[in-house]
């Protein structure tokens, strides 16, 4: 990967559908979750987002979420996503995910999408999962996560995912409290953790842990930046401004209208480049292979 010709790295990008048409959602949840962001279903292929990404000279770490345990709806694969993602090494990242109720299964799933499909982190969804991220019965995979040297995204906050339904179709946002995984960062000093999005309604939390562990990033993902909450901003100037992350959350948000809306916010413009770039090469460990 040529980082110095790339112009930005979105560290959040979903994977939605495979190459045989499979999606890795019902339809309810996805048409929920468009319906949140005002948009359109849009599901596009890893070939797809590798085009889309590569006309804009950008990068993008792509994945699924494992959810078959908690909604029953089979997920993708991960191997899949990641030989799709081989094929496009200027400007894609590939991560797995892996549902922590899966146990020593997962363990030893996770090294092996790390050392023979070149996986390069995971992402959970403790809302959609349904766990709470502290629980030491998750501890084994995140020590094998910091074992390996990857890091690990967790989506935080409010979600669009069963948005609007009949008790959110059981999705619970308390395991999705940022607070939560203050816990799993002290206890792991030696994995890189990515809170995802603004994390509202716990966004002071979420800047506190972020400001007070080392190896606690957050990624900007989920939300047009015209509507960050001000302490985000604030902190994304000053105390966090090798801690914050582009991403998009595409396709439910374009990387072209979230970059739009951020420029026409309030940051300085010696933190642009770092948000946009340079904080992700750090977070996700992309200077060792330049």
């Amino acid at each position: 990967m040529d980082l110095e010709n790339l112009v930005a790295i979105d560290v959040h990008v979903h994977v939605e559908q495979d190459l045989h048409g499979h999606l890795s959602m019902d339809d309810e949840l996805l048409e929920a979750a468009a319906a949140y962001f005002k948009g359109e279903p849009h599901h596009p292929t890893v070939p797809e987002i590798a085009e889309h990404y590569r006309a804009q000279r950008m990068a993008a770490v792509v994945f699924t979420v494992d959810s078959e345990l908690a909604t029953g709806h089979p997920t993708l694969s991960n191997e899949e996503i990641a030989e799709a993602a081989a094929a496009h090494p200027d400007v894609l990242i590939p991560f797995g995910s892996i549902d922590p109720a899966r146990g020593k299964a997962g363990v030893r799933l996770a090294r092996k999408l790390v050392t023979e499909h070149g996986v390069r982190g995971f992402k959970f969804h403790p809302s959609i999962q349904a766990f709470e991220p502290n629980d030491r019965r998750v501890y084994p995979l995140y020590e094998e996560l910091q074992d390996l040297g990857v890091p690990a995204l967790f989506h935080t906050g409010q979600t669009g995912i069963g948005s609007g339904l009949p008790g959110g179709r059981g999705i619970k946002l308390r395991y999705s409290d940022p607070m939560l995984l203050d816990d799993v960062a002290a206890d792991f000093p030696g994995l890189t953790i990515i809170m995802a999005h603004p994390s509202v309604p716990w966004q002071d939390a979420a800047i506190s842990v972020a400001q007070h562990k080392a190896n606690v990033y957050i990624d900007l993902s989920g939300w047009s930046p015209k509507y960050f909450p001000p302490q985000l901003v604030r902190a994304a100037n000053t105390l966090l401004k090798k801690k914050v992350l582009f991403g998009s959350d595409y396709p439910l948000i374009s990387p072209e209208r979230w970059i739009r809306d951020f420029e026409n916010l309030e940051i300085r413009d010696e933190v642009r480049p770092l948000v946009m770039k340079e904080n992700a090469v750090r977070a996700l460990g992309l200077a060792k292979d330049a």
